[in-house]
């Protein structure tokens, strides 16, 4: 076989693999996210980045936490963004302490879990 027909069946065989490998969406990314409060009650709006593929990887929860690592709230994603990139999603409703002067927010995708990153939000009081 001479070099020209192995470097077409390389690139060949190449563009076959590549085709049916699954697509690499990695962590979700926490872009942006703010705080209202309304009452005794906040609502949180949370922008999420994530290379959503579809049912089979897809960024699918945010929560909210106190500083001491208490779950106050979550969001969870009943449905990948695949053609919606970043997204917001809001969760009202959420209950801080007074005393609390600063959220830590955190996402999670289908595949990888929970993202290291880890949003500190500080509120508007």
């Amino acid at each position: 076989m001479n070099l020209r027909k192995i470097l077409r069946l390389a690139t060949m065989l190449t563009a076959i693999i590549g085709f049916h490998a699954p697509a690499s969406a990695g962590d979700v990314e926490i872009v942006e996210a703010t705080a209202r409060k309304s009452g005794d009650n906040w609502t949180f709006s949370v922008t999420l980045k994530h290379g959503d593929t579809g049912w089979d990887h897809y960024a699918d929860l945010w929560q909210v936490y106190a500083p001491d690592g208490t779950l106050l709230g979550e969001r969870v994603l009943l449905h990948p963004h695949v053609e919606e990139q970043p997204f917001t999603r809001s969760l009202s409703g959420v209950v801080v302490p007074d005393d609390l002067d600063e959220v830590v927010i955190r996402a999670r995708d289908t595949v990888h879990g929970v993202s290291p990153q880890e949003y500190r939000l500080k509120l508007p009081r």
